[in-house]
Order: C-alpha cells, then sequence, then structure tokens
C-alpha cells in the first residue's frame, strides 16, 4: 500500500467500529509513529491523486488564515460526488418480543414499528428519521440494539456516476459495398429493421465522400429518426449488422458558435491593456478601476487570450452566479469549448466532471465561476480575474471557511506565480489604498465605450413624497410616470429591491409581537407563493400563526415589501406587461438564470 500511494490520492479511512470515510493523503513519512496505535487504511479509491500540490498548500493556507480546520476545507473545496462515505442501514431482528420487565419506550415503538412498516430488509438512518419524524434516531437505534431489536449494518456510498450513452455504428467498413448488400437482404423482412439502417446511414455519414471515420451514432438519435425501438435495434445487433456498445460521455455540450475573434478595442482601452501588461512587469497584483460600461470585459478577454496562447489557464471569478450566465456566451464566442463554469447551482456530478477535467486535461482554458472556483484543481494557472472586487458576496459567511475569495483567489495566484487583476468601478477601500500607495498596480479607465454617458440620477424622498399623497403603494408618482413613459416608448425598466419574500416581517397589530426563528432568533420573511414564514439564515418554515401566539389575537399581520410582493404591485399597477422576477425564489436550478436574461433581452 505504501508504494502505490502518493499525496492527493483518496482513501477510505475506518472512523471508529463502523464508520468509513474518505481521506485524501496530505504527507507521507518513513517514519513510524511512536506512543500510539495507527489503523490500517481500508484502500486506495483512485489511480491516480484527484488533489494537486499546490491545492494542498493552498488549503492550508486558507485553514491557517481563516482558523478553520484543513478538513473543514476540504469539505467545501472537493465536490460532493467525490467524497464516499459510509452509509448505516437498520434492519429489524426477525422473531423479537418485547421483554415483559422491560417496555419499550414510545420513541422505540415508534422507531421499530416505522421499520417494520417500510416493508423493507433495511432503511438507511436518513430515510428512517424522515419516516418516523424522529430527527434524532441515534440514541433510540442504540437502545434498541441494545435489546436485540435491530441490526446495524454499513454500506460504503458513492454519490458521483458517470453519465453514459449508448453508440450504435455499421459493423460493415466503408467501401464494402458486398458487405452493405448483405446488411439490406438481412433486414428486407423487416420494415423498421429497414428504416433504421437507412437512418443509420444517413446519419452516420456511411456513404459521404471524405470522410476519414465512420461516424457514430447515438442510439437515442436513431431512434428518434427512425422511430425504430431498443429491441430492433438489438435483433440488428444480434444478425451483426449493427455493434451497439455503451461509453462514458460528458454532461456538458457546447453547441455554440466560436471563432469569432477577439473584441476590438478603442484607443481607450487599447492604452489601458498596455498599461496592465506593463504594470504587470513590476506587480504581480494589479486593479482595473474602470467607470461602468468602459468595457473592462473587453479587457478580460484579450488578457485571457494572452495567457491561453502562452499554453496556461486562467480563472475568471464573478461574485454572483447570474453574472456566468451573461458572460458564459461572451466567452463562448471566442474561446469556444475552452470554457468551463463552476459554480453551486450545478449538480454534484457535474462539478465533478469539471473537476476530473481539470486534472486530467493540462490544456489551457479558461474556469468562470463564483467564489468556490478558487478551490479547483488548477495545473498551470496563469491569470486570476476579479471582476467586481468590492462585492461582498466574496464573503463565504458560514459554514467554514468563512473565506474572502477576493483574498483567497490573490493567495492562490502567488502560488501558482500567476499575475492577478482585480477590476471594479467602485473598489473597495483596501484596494484602493493599496493601489494608490504603490502596494499594487493602478490602471484607470474613466470613461465608458464609444463616449457614452452616466445615467442621470434622482433621490426621491418617500416620506416627503408620502406627506404630499404623492406615493401610492410603494412606488412614488414620479416613479410609475417614469415607468409609464418607458413603456409607452416600447422600451424596458427594472427595479431592484433586496429584499426577497412578499413581507420582511410579520407582526401582530395588537401586541406587537414579532414571531422569530427558534433556531436563529431572527425575525421571519413571508412567502406568499407558499403561505409559510421562511428563516432567511437556516430556511426553517414555520406556518403562519392564525392568533397571535402571545396576546392569543387573531391579529398577525405582513408589513413592509419584498420582490414577490413587488412583482404583484407592479403588475396591478401597468396591467398587461410581461413581467420577469429574478431573485433566489425563481433562480434554484442553474437554467433559470439563463432563462429569465434571455426572456428579458427578448
Amino acid at each position: 500500500m505504501e508504494n502505490s500511494l502518493g499525496v492527493g490520492h483518496r482513501v477510505i479511512v475506518p472512523f471508529g467500529r463502523r464508520k468509513s470515510y474518505t481521506g485524501i493523503v496530505s504527507a507521507l513519512t518513513p517514519l513510524e509513529p511512536i506512543g500510539y496505535e495507527v489503523k490500517e487504511i481500508a484502500m486506495r479509491i483512485d489511480d491516480r491523486p484527484i488533489v494537486r500540490h499546490p491545492q494542498l498548500k493552498f488549503w492550508n493556507w486558507v485553514a491557517d488564515y481563516y482558523l478553520c480546520t484543513p478538513g473543514e476545507v476540504y469539505k467545501a473545496a472537493v465536490p460532493a460526488g467525490l467524497k464516499i462515505e459510509s452509509e448505516t442501514f437498520i434492519s429489524p431482528v426477525p422473531g423479537f418480543e418485547e421483554d415483559e420487565n422491560y417496555r419499550l419506550s414510545t420513541r422505540e415503538l415508534a422507531l421499530l414499528e416505522g421499520l417494520l412498516a417500510t416493508g423493507e430488509k433495511r432503511v438507511s438512518l436518513d430515510s428512517l428519521a424522515r419516516k418516523t419524524g424522529i430527527t434524532t434516531v441515534g440514541p433510540v437505534v442504540n437502545s434498541l440494539l441494545a435489546r436485540n431489536a435491530v441490526m446495524v449494518s454499513e454500506n460504503l456510498v458513492e454519490r458521483y456516476h458517470a453519465r453514459k450513452e449508448t453508440y450504435v455504428r455499421l459493423s460493415a467498413a466503408r467501401g464494402d459495398s458486398d458487405a452493405l448488400h448483405a446488411a439490406f437482404d438481412a433486414v428486407k423482412k423487416g420494415s423498421k429493421q429497414e428504416s433504421a439502417l437507412l437512418a443509420l446511414i444517413e446519419l452516420s455519414g456511411f456513404m459521404r465522400q471524405g470522410l476519414a471515420e465512420l461516424n457514430e451514432v447515438t442510439r437515442t438519435a436513431l431512434m428518434e429518426r427512425s422511430g425504430a425501438t431498443s429491441t430492433v435495434i438489438a435483433a440488428m445487433a444480434k444478425k451483426g449488422i449493427v455493434e451497439v456498445y455503451t461509453r462514458k460521455v460528458s454532461r456538458f455540450s457546447y453547441f455554440g458558435v466560436s471563432g469569432g475573434g477577439l473584441p476590438k478595442l478603442t484607443d481607450i482601452q487599447g492604452a489601458a491593456l498596455d498599461k496592465v501588461h506593463k504594470s504587470w512587469l513590476e506587480k504581480d497584483i494589479t486593479l482595473l478601476h474602470g467607470v461602468t460600461s468602459s468595457g473592462k470585459t473587453e479587457l478580460y478577454i484579450h488578457l485571457i487570450d494572452y495567457v491561453m496562447r502562452h499554453g496556461r489557464q486562467a480563472l475568471y471569478l464573478v461574485p454572483e452566479i447570474a453574472l456566468t450566465t451573461q458572460l458564459t456566451s461572451r466567452l463562448q464566442m471566442v474561446f469556444g469549448d475552452k470554457v468551463l463554469i463552476y459554480h453551486s447551482r450545478f449538480s454534484d456530478n457535474e462539478r465533478v466532471e469539471i473537476w476530473n477535467r481539470l486534472l486530467d486535461d493540462p490544456s489551457p482554458c479558461v474556469v468562470i465561476g463564483a467564489r468556490s472556483s478558487v478551490f479547483l484543481p488548477f495545473g498551470s494557472l496563469g491569470l486570476v480575474i476579479v471582476d467586481e472586487e468590492h462585492e461582498s458576496a466574496y464573503k463565504q459567511q458560514d459554514p467554514a471557511p468563512r473565506y474572502n475569495a477576493r483574498d483567497a483567489a490573490v493567495v492562490l495566484a502567488s502560488m501558482h506565480g500567476a499575475k492577478t487583476l482585480l477590476g471594479s468601478a467602485t473598489p473597495s477601500v483596501e484596494t484602493y489604498w493599496k493601489a494608490v500607495n504603490g502596494r499594487y498596480g493602478l490602471v484607470e479607465l474613466l470613461e465608458r465605450y464609444e463616449g457614452g454617458q452616466l445615467p442621470e440620477m434622482r433621490l426621491v424622498d418617500m416620506t416627503l413624497a408620502r406627506k404630499k399623497g404623492e406615493v401610492k403603494g410603494i412606488f412614488s408618482d414620479e416613479l410609475r410616470e417614469e415607468v409609464s413613459g418607458a413603456l409607452g416608448r416600447g422600451m424596458q425598466s427594472i427595479l431592484f429591491l433586496n429584499r426577497r419574500g412578499y413581507a420582511p416581517v410579520a407582526r401582530c397589530k395588537m401586541c406587537g409581537f414579532v414571531p422569530k426563528c427558534d433556531h436563529c432568533d431572527v425575525s421571519l420573511t413571508y412567502h406568499r407563493r407558499i403561505d409559510k414564514l421562511l428563516c432567511h439564515y437556516c430556511g426553517s418554515p414555520y406556518a403562519v400563526p392564525d392568533v397571535c401566539p402571545a396576546c392569543k389575537e387573531p391579529g398577525i399581520e405582513v408589513l413592509g415589501y419584498g420582490t414577490e410582493r413587488i412583482e404583484e404591485e407592479v403588475d396591478s399597477c401597468f396591467p398587461g406587461v410581461a413581467i420577469a422576477r429574478l431573485d433566489l425564489d425563481t433562480t434554484r436550478n442553474k437554467d433559470s438564470y439563463e432563462n429569465i436574461i434571455d426572456d428579458f433581452s427578448r
């Protein structure tokens, strides 16, 4: 085992008498530990390490700087699909009879009855907890174990499953007309097989000239084109007409148009690009202070191209998942399938595939993603771009590690010998101070693209407007007029509000009682769609009380406005107008952002 192990390998390690967990080998030593007993590693999982040396060095820095354990960093960094853990299963003991001298408790009876009610030979602990409603099943299971009422077993569970696709190809070699005629003779009595054979020839390009190899066709595509079933294709394979086989395929398919070329820069942008390169001759970190719509993204694309042409990788960090949607298509127009996207909206399997691609394919690429992207296994990182570096969304609040991805990305870049570019129209105070005092390079882009003007801003004093009767609901008369004018000109409007849900506060109008979360002690937000009060910290749902728990009066009312209520208000103010709401509640899967933004752009 020692000779086959290396730093970064995944291993299964025993923990306690029954549990097993995934571990990462962080170091090897020829010295045997003294003073305590060492357990043997149960098994090595992979043929090659899944973590690189710079990653481990970076993880240790994160753990040390942000005061957490390396295990907490590992848990946050590695996709769940790569964490093999043991899962506990409970089985009833056949013929168990309750002892007359010691009756089972109510919880023990409920757990045992729930286990028997499933009708299954064994049930996982998590599943049993959901079925019985007992949240802490561990102590109850232990007491039933002592009574020999149940048995416990452990199974190793791997969450990642590679995506597989079944392909079909002709057995006949290209140019073998005799074999092709024989194939048609074999299916002439079966119209469905003949239709499938014709569709396969068309889809695979078998009769086209100039193809070096016969193209394979997915079984799904062949079935859709010909109307054949899998049974029909299996019968053709049995006759030797086609070959049917299965192999792993990527979950990511790029269908865009690449090769659009680099965006053309204006003279001002070109000068700024030269200044960035000159700044990097003296400083590894540069602040690009560019006003809104000055064309910072075009500069980023040119810098990414420069790094990739030198055979290295680039990391493009954005603070919000929604921004990856807008930027991905722009980058794919230039870099095609060399653009990788990584964020928490992807499934575990999808994140594992990105992880494995970076491990197995050292070719130049650009990764665009949110803060968790800093933990990916980069092999040759040459550039780190932190867009909107001032954003608080780069800070992980809970759970540990509670890190700032902007600062972590700067350290990551230094460990790889890469350059860092921090971009912002409103830099954070500490970044701007470092730039003007010479610790960072500073490049300014203070004109909008093609001389565009900054928008006019007007502040409305809502307190004064309410006194004058110029507010209806949440909107001032001035806002209503501006939106109506824009709609009348066939234009669009965007309303921003940093409150999700229907109303941020529920309160008793009789005694002033405000329902709070039992776990977090913060006021609950009302969501009308699900008719629940939600805690925006831990996500716990609560029913809306019919009467006040404090004064027992039916006086619970909701106060304030969230995005859900704004949507309702806009619909009543401007009937018949298309409305799209973009918040956490409407973007639960990775495609939601793209769909909403695309609908709006059209």
